[in-house]
């Protein structure tokens, strides 16, 4: 008899351990299915990548939310929308996406940018940029016969800014009196470059100059030696130029070696 309340008493014990077991691993059981942790700590990953980090004061709206999504998937599962054409679709291609999301953040982290990559992009970077740049205002119409009628009252003493802000075609600028702000000149269209850089300081171009947007008066208001950021102000972008476009020639390079029928 003794032995037997013992036994019983042993087997008392370690049923009621295993709920305590059960818990130190799961946020909760619902309907007698657990719910791992780890479901809480993926959902915190991804809320930090989408840009909202999770603080110890959010456990437990994660516990919540676990439990939540746990109990309407059975509910669901229950009415049998998992055996479904459209979720078992789905299921494959959200699959996919996660496999390709790993794939190519794999790769990012197997062919980092080095500090030599970016300095030599920056290098590049310097020399296409270096030379003058003009700080330049323009009229934009649309006919000859508009644009030289503007240059002859200019000749007459009308105010360049204020022809700019009532006649200018180009809506990015004309509010402005025509201010294009300091820029290279490979920024413009080859004929505006060509006749803005014959300019001097204060200078007017004298006849109407044609491109594809149509008539422009040029003005040029001051020059000087490029400007160029330096390489810490644009180092991250250069950086995520360069692995875009390693990303991209990985993503080219496995599409040319596949095998497609």
């Amino acid at each position: 008899m003794k032995k037997y309340i013992l036994q019983a008493f042993t087997a008392a014990v370690l049923v009621g351990a295993l709920p305590v077991a059960a818990f130190a691993q799961n946020a909760a059981i619902v309907n007698g299915k657990p719910v791992p942790k780890a479901r809480m700590e993926v959902l915190a990953q991804q809320l930090a990548a989408a840009g909202r980090p999770v603080t110890p004061e959010m456990q437990d709206q994660l516990r919540e939310e676990v439990i939540a999504r746990e109990v309407f998937m059975q509910a669901a599962q229950k009415q049998g929308l998992d055996a479904t054409d459209d979720y078992k679709n789905q299921l494959e291609l959200a699959r996919q996406a996660i496999l390709i999301r790993q794939l190519f953040e794999n790769f990012r982290k197997t062919n980092a940018v080095s500090d030599a990559d970016v300095q030599a992009e920056y290098d590049k970077f310097v020399a296409a940029n270096s030379g003058k740049e003009f700080k330049a205002r323009h009229i934009l119409v649309a006919t000859e016969d508009e644009a030289k009628k503007i240059l002859a009252d200019l000749k007459k003493g009308a105010k360049f800014e204020d022809i700019a802000k009532k006649q200018s075609k180009d809506p990015g600028s004309g509010a402005n009196g025509g201010d294009l702000d300091w820029a290279a000149p490979a920024s413009f269209v080859p004929e505006f470059s060509e006749a803005m850089i014959k300019l001097k300081k204060g200078e007017t171009t004298a006849a109407p100059v044609k491109s594809q947007f149509g008539y422009h008066i040029i003005r040029v208001d001051d020059i000087r030696q490029a400007q160029l950021p330096k390489l810490e102000e644009v180092k991250p972008q250069i950086t995520q130029q360069l692995q875009q476009q390693r990303l991209q020639k990985y993503q080219e390079d496995l599409r040319a070696k596949a095998k497609i029928e």
